[in-house]
């Protein structure tokens, strides 16, 4: 038994999916450039540690 035909609603549905994946990969390679960016440069430093004295 052979597999029919696909709905033209799962093609349209994988088309929009692929296109969600993209634009999600493209925020989270935007987000890694600037982060990669900002550490290079120095602007990134770690908040200094307070210690609590009694």
């Amino acid at each position: 038994m052979s597999l029919s035909k696909q709905h033209e609603l799962h093609e349209r549905r994988y088309g929009r999916n692929v296109g969600v994946g993209l634009v999600l990969a493209g925020l989270i390679a935007i987000v890694f450039g600037l982060t990669v960016v900002k550490v290079t440069r120095g602007d990134y430093e770690t908040p200094a540690t307070t210690t609590v004295s009694e």
